[in-house]
């Protein structure tokens, strides 16, 4: 259907031209009788709707473009043909109809299909619901500037008017006015839904309304003149074009260039020059030319510098470092925040933060193309490249320059909240687990033994007087499953909580265990000293903590190491300090099992550290637990 309505414009176009020269109209005839400016306007309309409709058929903005310029070439087709029909003698119906559709046929395309387009770019969808009562009225309403135009009586040059021509058209001059205004206005909401729509879109929608907005923008400045002063030259139509041709690009191909260093360009050179005739007419008015000049050219320097800035601004963003750096530093407790506020203020299509392979924090949509810049903690800034850059421009590194270090701030921030995130979880993940095992000791373990206690206890009491034997036997089954009830009490108690720790405190308790350590696995003498300085009470988290990784660290200098002395000491100041250290010989770094896992988990899970390895000295066993007086 796409391919048949762009042949239909090919065709139609042929037949506009070949009639045209046919009745021997010069081009300025033809430019007069809107043949030039409906080919023109036409061909373009009908090319890039076809375009859009054949790659991507959901689209309506294509289908309306498709058929509002064949509707437009039609008109351009009639202008000749009326005239051809005119010389050649034929009835004269058959000019007045050739002049009716000139005249009904065009407005269809302008007056409605023009219009409704804006509302549905760049999508094809209105902005919101909000927006549907104004699109009706819009349709609905465009039937009068068709009926404004179709009703005339100045039509072709030297012809006679259309079949539906009033008679006292000129008496209808302020409807005809208010159609006018009607399609001019609906042309500036049209404009307003795109800045809506660029204002809340991302970065592709913006890319993409900005060839809209461009295009809009030159044809309002040269279509509204036309169609409210007399005697504006034709020629301000051929700048419709560039509407389609701008859509078309936007629809299909956005990133085709940086369409904002074109519209920074041309805004820029655009205000200079009306402000510098603005201010030269004035001069004029009260010094000579002469002088005149020389002040316009004085200040068009510097004034075109800071226009040049302000509009870089808008189209690319912030690009003051301290600007920059105000903004940011108020959101510097949420890092993706602090992101989405760089991506905004710059103009950015992405920032994100990584740490190798991942990313940790984003905003914006992710670019093909894109630079990193370090930060801290092993952290990357990774800046997603706007259409058409390669590299980041100077002005955008100084401002990331100074963002680095805010940046990093938030950087260590986030990834301390997620460290203690992730700790938490292990915390709440150990104490399950440590739930789930005390209730299977509990179900598996007492839970049928003092069943069978209970059980056998009623057993002997139903027996007592007719089996005093069974009885016997039965009560001394009960004493043994009673002892070892009490013995797996014991052991689910010491699993819990060191017994030593209950009964001696954590000191005499360190002091017991190096008691007892006086071999190695191989026999051999281990001699072991402890150090531990006035401690006073301490959370009992960190006493068993403390206990644990010290018996640990001892075991492991039993089973695995060479040495014949050991130093255990304990410091307290802020932490408590947990040192072992062996004068074994010295070895390449050590394999972590299961016990030196085990040491390092119990110190994490308290927020500390526990640090295994060989030292100068020997083997070495630091933790660090830090605390709380109590």
């Amino acid at each position: 259907m796409a391919g048949a309505l762009a042949l239909l414009a090919v065709c139609v176009s042929v037949v506009s031209v070949v009639v045209t020269l046919r009745v021997r109209w010069s081009f300025h005839e033809a430019l007069d009788d809107f043949v030039v400016s409906n080919l023109v306007i036409g061909l373009s309309f009908a090319f890039c709707g076809a375009l859009i409709a054949w790659h991507k058929p959901g689209h309506p903005v294509g289908w309306m473009f498709a058929v509002g310029g064949n509707f437009q070439l039609i008109t351009a087709a009639c202008a000749p043909a009326a005239q051809a029909l005119h010389d050649g003698g034929a009835p004269p119906l058959a000019a007045q109809i050739a002049v009716t559709v000139f005249a009904w046929a065009w407005p269809i395309h302008i007056g409605l299909m023009l219009p409704l387009s804006l509302y549905l770019l760049p999508d094809g969808r209105l902005p919101s619901p909000r927006w549907r009562p104004l699109f009706l009225a819009v349709a609905i309403t465009a039937p009068l500037f068709v009926l404004e135009i179709g009703t005339g009586t100045a039509l072709i040059s030297n012809l006679p008017p259309g079949l539906w021509v009033l008679p006292q058209h000129g008496a209808w001059a302020a409807l005809w006015s208010l159609s006018e205004v009607r399609w001019s206005l609906s042309m500036l909401l049209g404009l307003a839904a795109l800045l809506m729509r660029y204002r809340r879109g991302d970065e592709t929608v913006r890319a993409q309304l900005l060839w809209l907005l461009g295009a809009a923008g030159v044809i309002l400045a040269a279509v509204v003149p036309w169609s409210l002063v007399a005697g504006t030259p034709i020629v301000v139509l051929f700048a419709i074009p560039l509407l389609p041709a701008a859509i078309a690009v936007s629809i299909l191909r956005h990133g085709l260039l940086d369409i904002r260093l074109v519209l920074a360009r041309g805004l820029s050179y655009g205000l200079l020059s009306g402000l510098v005739l603005i201010g030269y007419a004035l001069l004029v008015l009260a010094l000579s030319g002469v002088a005149s000049a020389l002040i316009v050219a004085l200040l068009a320097f510097p004034l075109r510098a800071r226009l040049q800035r302000s509009v870089e601004r808008l189209l690319y963003g912030e690009r003051d470092p301290l600007r920059v750096a105000s903004r940011v530093g108020g959101r510097l407790t949420d890092l993706a925040s602090s992101l989405d506020e760089v991506r905004t203020a710059m103009r950015l299509p992405w920032v994100a933060v990584a740490v190798g392979s991942e990313t940790i924090a984003e905003a914006g949509t992710t670019s093909n193309h894109s630079v990193r810049r370090p930060l801290s903690d092993g952290a990357e800034l990774v800046v997603g490249l706007r259409r058409g850059e390669s590299v980041l421009a100077l002005s955008d590194e100084r401002v990331l320059d100074l963002l680095a270090g805010p940046l990093a701030v938030a950087v260590h921030a986030s990834m301390t909240s997620r460290a203690l995130q992730q700790s938490r979880e292990q915390l709440v993940t150990a104490r399950e687990e440590e739930r789930l095992r005390l209730r299977r000791d509990l179900h598996d373990g007492l839970g049928p033994l003092l069943t069978g206690v209970a059980l056998a206890a009623d057993a002997a009491a139903n027996l007592q007087l007719t089996a005093p034997e069974e009885t016997t036997a039965l009560l001394r089954g009960v004493r043994t499953d009673t002892r070892t009830a009490i013995a797996e009490v014991r052991r689910v108690v010491d699993d819990l909580r060191p017994p030593a720790l209950a009964e001696l405190g954590l000191t005499d308790a360190l002091r017991t265990r190096a008691a007892q350590t006086v071999r190695r696995a191989d026999g051999r003498p281990l001699q072991v000293t402890v150090d531990v300085a006035t401690l006073g009470p301490l959370p009992a988290a960190i006493e068993v903590a403390a206990y644990r990784i010290a018996t640990e660290a001892l075991n492991n200098v039993v089973r695995h190491s060479t040495a014949t002395s050991v130093r255990l000491h304990l410091r307290l100041d802020d932490e408590l300090v947990v040192e072992v250290l062996d004068d074994g010989a010295l070895a390449a770094a050590w394999c972590p099992g299961v016990g030196i896992v085990g040491m390092r988990e119990r110190a994490a899970e308290l927020g500390g550290s526990c640090d295994v390895g060989p030292s100068a000295e020997g083997g070495a066993v630091r933790a660090r637990l830090p605390l709380v007086r109590t």
